[in-house]
């Protein structure tokens, strides 16, 4: 419910490489909500190890390819790093 707050996004504008955020579209939480669901799901069935593999294994996939995960908006929302910025913006 805060991502979509004034402060987070201002915070986020001004922290990240995301200049002109606005907030989520409605798509994007419909998306949000969807990808919850189905992580929970998939977390019930493959147990808390698997599970913990998964989400690592995601974690590192979007990074080599996008340069972005949760970890980085994270890292980045509550302590921007600019050696991160720059990485991400591809400079």
């Amino acid at each position: 419910m805060l991502e979509n707050s004034p402060v987070v996004i201002e915070r986020y504008r001004t922290a990240t490489i995301a200049l002109g955020y606005d907030g989520d579209s409605i798509a994007n939480s419909l998306g949000d909500v969807a990808s919850f669901v189905v992580g929970f799901w998939l977390a019930s069935r493959l147990g808390r190890t698997r599970a913990i593999v998964l989400f690592v294994a995601v974690e590192l996939f979007l990074l080599w390819t996008i340069r972005d995960n949760l970890t980085l908006n994270v890292l980045m929302l509550l302590w921007p790093v600019d050696a991160i910025r720059r990485w991400q913006a591809g400079a």
